[in-house]
């Protein structure tokens, strides 16, 4: 059976920083670009039925210097949207919301679990028709892409708390027989 590839984009300075970061559009920092770009190598020989990533320019870039040439940007795989807490560290937030996590509260002015569930479940949706015919990378954010991974093996969107996600990296979703399953993560 065919596998679902996760890119999550290089390292911006609001990556760098912890700082929650969807709809600000930073540029990858040289780091960033190292990390997209080592990329390549691994991604090399894959038979690619479709290559979707985030319209966000620091995912576009990753798939551009990872080798890979973006057959559809989806506005589905795009960040988290963090609302009043975009650019703002989980410390600082919860010095005036003390206990709050991403996962279980989400975002004032922003999406909550349910919707970011929502649209990851769309991706897998059409990510899975298009298997038949070879792979399929998804480019995106850490907590889409953690998101994401929930779903697929069956878990509540907060399931991808489970699962830390650095900047850079190839993740591998798959099956055992007919079970989806967590194939490679954070390689």
């Amino acid at each position: 059976m065919r596998e679902i590839v996760l890119i999550r984009h290089g390292q911006t300075e609001w990556s760098l920083a912890g700082r929650h970061t969807s709809h600000t559009d930073l540029p990858l920092t040289a780091e960033g670009e190292r990390q997209a770009a080592a990329l390549a190598p691994r991604l090399a020989g894959r038979a690619f039925a479709a290559i979707y990533a985030s319209p966000m320019a620091r995912a576009q870039r990753t798939a551009k210097l990872a080798g890979l040439e973006v057959t559809d940007t989806d506005t589905d795989l795009r960040e988290w949207e963090y609302g009043s807490y975009e650019g703002i560290t989980t410390p600082e937030i919860r010095l005036t919301s003390p206990g709050w996590t991403v996962w279980r509260d989400g975002c004032p002015g922003g999406e909550a679990p349910s919707q970011v569930a929502a649209r990851a479940d769309r991706v897998l949706d059409r990510a899975r028709t298009l298997l038949p015919g070879g792979d399929v990378a998804l480019v995106g954010h850490g907590h889409m892409l953690r998101v994401l991974v929930a779903r697929w093996l069956g878990l509540p969107p907060a399931g991808g708390e489970l699962f830390r996600l650095e900047t850079g990296t190839l993740s591998v979703l798959g099956y055992e027989r007919e079970t989806p399953v967590l194939l490679r993560w954070n390689a």
